[in-house]
């Protein structure tokens, strides 16, 4: 008799095992759909920080070499002795400043700060001088850095150059 029941049992169970493996596919597609979705959300996000960590990276670089080329203009500035374009008095300056050579890429110009009818007081040291005054100026040093070049980073540096005061303001 026991052989009986087990047979019987076995061709219950057979139908069973038919509808379930239907209801086990349309799980498991459910899951690949979800485990999908979750790999494509993730490769996006991880796409947005990779460009967020380049654009960082470009500007950082940008960053370094403009403090560079300013240092340059500076020195070579500094160099060219009496030509050198910080000591022009303030009349000789254009109002909005001029051109100077373009160096690594990058574009300069200067301004005169001295804006009025006596010279500038330079910036304290120590103690205050009397009869020395400054010949102020900026120079303004702007590149263009980024794919594309879509994207401009300035940096301003201001220049006192100690002179003997005359009260005319150049």
């Amino acid at each position: 008799m026991k052989n009986f029941s087990i047979n019987q049992n076995r061709k219950n169970s057979v139908p069973n095992i038919r509808k379930q493996q239907g209801i086990v596919l349309i799980i498991a597609l459910i899951m690949v759909v979800a485990v999908t979705g979750i790999a494509v959300t993730l490769m996006n996000s991880s796409s947005v920080d990779i460009k967020i960590t380049n654009s960082a990276q470009e500007r950082e670089t940008a960053e370094n070499s403009l403090i560079g080329t300013v240092q340059k203009v500076i020195a070579n500035e500094a160099a060219a002795g009496g030509n050198s374009a910080f000591l022009m008095k303030a009349s000789e300056i254009p109002e909005g400043g001029f051109g100077m050579d373009d160096m690594d890429g990058a574009s300069n110009t200067m301004t005169n700060l001295n804006n009025g009818a006596l010279d500038l007081p330079c910036p304290r040291k120590f103690n205050f001088t009397a009869g020395v005054s400054c010949n102020m100026v900026q120079v303004d040093t702007t590149i263009t850095y980024g794919t594309k070049s879509k994207h401009t980073l300035t940096i301003s540096t201001g220049v006192a150059q100690e002179m003997a005061s005359l009260n005319t303001g150049g």
